[in-house]
């Protein structure tokens, strides 16, 4: 995405700063640099800003010894204990403990930290500068800077230019005056009013507060007196314009810093980061990142007339190949290609109907509920051959036990 694009940007003048300077009305605006047209990669600014904040780090270590301050030795195999190395001697608890592993109490780190691990980053030079120009062209957005938490309701327009006189005040007074003439001072209120404890150990290691981050305040001559003016007020940061810090730009990786520019600074920008055809005076054979599309509205594009004009006219008489439907599935097909599957299919569900009737005929005539007098048959019945039973089963009488077998001799 691109910044949204103005021919000019109008230098705000100063009340009891304004140094003369021909008084043109000409002089009261000035084109806007092509770096405000660049277009803004947050995924290059995350990336960078990741890289670059690694160099703030400091190399720390565990100490060589730790852990390895006893002596110890392993009991090897055959006495059914693990072959860590353990405590020798006798008498007191610690002999045969574990020792020196990771997972063994007073053992040292898995891995130990060394100093000479490779902590810092040196990301791509290129890559560093292409951040940089999405930064500043993010700051030109106001979408983008409101979104930051930026409080620039009182801005008049961004990007926000004052004149150069406001690199000749030296008291902090006179900065908050510019600041709050230019509709800054809401923002540097914000940051001032934001101040906190840190949460967690970093508050005991001299970084006990946080805040907010306030507008940044970029200059372009040398040994400016505006630096000692404005360093004193919470949340406002200064740097030079050919010294511009993407940890400034984009903190924490979040484009759309509020930035304040001086005029001579924001002449120097085309100077120092180049433009679209001609490359920097500054940075070597550096020019800006094109972006692949001018217009990203490509849905416009695709509707435009000059588009719809040369492509193909829509295709109406297009024929598709019908669906194929399973005919064991699907009965209006099988019907298609058997016009007696219905009849078939008509006879099987009547056999089927028949078949459940005969069958809960037959299965109602075999549990129809008999009479008393039947019943009692039955059971007279059960009880004499349950008699003969057990008298026969007696072996002592042969004759009878063949008799009850019905074995003839």
């Amino acid at each position: 995405m691109a910044a949204a694009a103005r021919p000019l940007v109008t230098v705000h003048a100063l009340d009891n700063y304004m140094i003369p300077d021909g008084g043109a009305a000409a002089a009261n605006s000035l084109p806007l640099p092509e770096i405000f047209k660049a277009a803004i990669r947050p995924d290059i600014v995350v990336f960078v800003h990741g890289q670059i904040s690694n160099n703030a780090r400091q190399a720390h270590a565990v100490s060589k010894i730790a852990g390895h301050q006893t002596s110890a030795e392993s009991w090897g195999t055959g006495r059914a204990v693990a072959r860590i190395p353990r405590v020798a001697g006798g008498g007191t608890h610690r002999a045969g403990q574990a020792a020196y592993g990771n997972m063994c109490r007073g053992g040292r780190m898995f891995a130990p930290l060394k100093t000479w691990r490779r902590i810092h980053r040196s990301p791509n030079v290129t890559q560093k500068r292409h951040a940089v120009v999405s930064a500043i062209s993010a700051s030109g957005v106001p979408s983008l800077v409101l979104g930051r938490g930026h409080k620039i309701d009182e801005v008049p327009e961004l990007p926000l230019v004052i004149s150069d006189s406001a690199e000749g005040v030296e008291k902090t007074s006179a900065a908050l005056k510019i600041l709050k003439q230019i509709g800054a001072l809401p923002d540097a209120e914000k940051a001032k009013d934001s101040r906190a404890i840190r949460a967690g150990k970093g508050k005991m290691r001299n970084r006990r507060y946080v805040s907010r981050k306030g507008p940044l305040v970029v200059y372009g001559t040398e040994g400016a007196k505006l630096v000692k003016a404005f360093r004193n007020i919470p949340g406002v940061e200064i740097a030079h314009v050919s010294r511009l810090n993407l940890l400034k730009l984009a903190p924490g990786g979040h484009l759309g810093r509020f930035i304040i520019w001086t005029k001579c600074a924001f002449e120097q920008l085309d100077q120092i980061y180049g433009t679209f055809d001609k490359p920097s005076e500054k940075k070597n054979g550096y020019v800006l990142p094109r972006s692949k599309m001018v217009n990203a509205d490509l849905a416009r594009i695709i509707n435009s007339d000059e588009v719809q004009s040369v492509v193909r006219p829509i295709k109406d008489d297009l024929k598709r190949a019908p669906l194929k439907k399973n005919p064991l599935k699907n009965l209006n097909v099988m019907l298609k290609l058997n016009s007696y599957a219905q009849v078939a299919m008509r006879m099987a569900l009547l056999a089927e109907g028949q078949r459940v009737a005969a069958k809960k005929e037959k299965l109602d005539k075999k549990r129809k509920e008999i009479t008393k007098e039947e019943a009692s048959a039955i059971r007279t019945a059960s009880k004499a051959w349950y008699k003969t039973m057990i008298s026969d089963s007696d072996y002592a009488e042969f004759d009878n036990f063949s008799k009850w077998l019905a074995v003839s001799q």
